[in-house]
């Protein structure tokens, strides 16, 4: 029986992951990777009716930069590790076109989760959500009144996680939700996709250091953000999520499996062009969240391979 894998041969230190690495440093070879990369996932999205020119040239408005404006939080550090390039953009996630391509670009990745099973990016997009609120649902507190979402991008999870618990909520106490995104573009954009004004607060501030109170979330959510991060970083928001839960709240993470059969097969293309956009894979691949959640203060984590791509891991404040 072959034994499991911890992670893709393409991550770390193995050779292979080396001469990947070494291509993407090469100045003419990135720049090709990075502009394909992000051909893939528009062929993928337009090839599949997600409109992605419509999208982005419907939020193009004077009205989005004047929320930009009134989002920004002018004490707001950007730390070092997220001012690289990243996604195919120079300028990561601060800049218009990265706010603008977040929603069509999410909704490709879902579509690639079930290439066979002929779905709308729709359905597969409710699919990849449902897949991690099954989890999470299975073990979250009694009680779920306040909700925070770090780095929730364009509040697409954001949204879904507050849709799936607010008809749950107690009349008295209606549920409270917050995003949370270092992006004051993403955030200009989640709070105009937010139409009806569901969510409590949109908040430009870092996972890290949040700002809110000790013991003040029943639940935190951290959706496909951990890859998109150096382990140091990943520890600190660890470390900020457990002092912002009460206790008995949880920290639920759903993100790239390493140990998934089709992360570890992804053909040499594929996994090149994905390396040469997200710069801290090798870190992440190699991080086991598991003990890092020990670590920080959790008690021992559940991990369910949600669906044939990601994990959703669910680790429990005690008290």
């Amino acid at each position: 029986m072959t034994a499991t894998k911890l992670k893709p041969d393409w991550a770390g230190d193995d050779l292979l992951s080396r001469l990947v690495n070494r291509a993407i440093q090469t100045p003419l070879l990135y720049a090709l990777m990075k502009r394909q990369a992000r051909q893939v996932m528009i062929k993928t999205a337009e090839k599949n009716g997600v409109p992605w020119r419509q999208t982005c040239a419907e939020l193009d408005t004077p009205a989005m930069r004047q929320r930009l404006e009134a989002l920004t939080n002018p004490a707001v550090v950007y730390p070092d590790y997220y001012q690289v390039p990243f996604h195919a953009y120079s300028e990561g996630n601060l800049c218009w076109q990265a706010a603008f391509e977040a929603a069509p670009a999410t909704y490709a990745m879902a579509l690639r989760v079930w290439p066979q099973d002929n779905l709308s990016w729709q359905a597969a997009q409710e699919r990849l959500r449902q897949s991690f609120l099954t989890v999470l649902n299975q073990h979250r507190p009694p009680q779920v009144r306040d909700i925070l979402d770090l780095g929730c991008s364009v509040g697409l999870s954001t949204l879904s996680v507050h849709r799936h618990y607010a008809p749950k909520s107690d009349p008295n106490h209606p549920l409270r939700t917050v995003g949370l995104d270092l992006s004051p573009y993403m955030l200009a954009v989640a709070q105009t996709q937010d139409t009806q004004g569901e969510i409590s607060q949109w908040v430009h501030a870092a996972a890290e250091a949040t700002g809110f109170a000790a013991a003040s979330f029943d639940v935190v959510t951290m959706q496909f953000v951990a890859h998109e991060l150096p382990r140091t970083a990943t520890q600190a928001i660890f470390a900020e999520a457990l002092r912002v839960l009460r206790p008995g709240g949880v920290l639920a993470i759903v993100d790239n499996n390493p140990q998934s059969p089709v992360i570890q097969s992804l053909p040499p293309v594929l996994f090149t062009l994905m390396k040469s956009t997200e710069p801290w894979s090798d870190d992440y691949y190699t991080f086991d969240l598991e003990v890092a959640l020990r670590e920080a203060g959790f008690e021992t984590p559940v991990m369910v391979p949600s669906d044939p791509r990601h994990r959703t891991l669910v680790a429990r404040k005690g008290g």
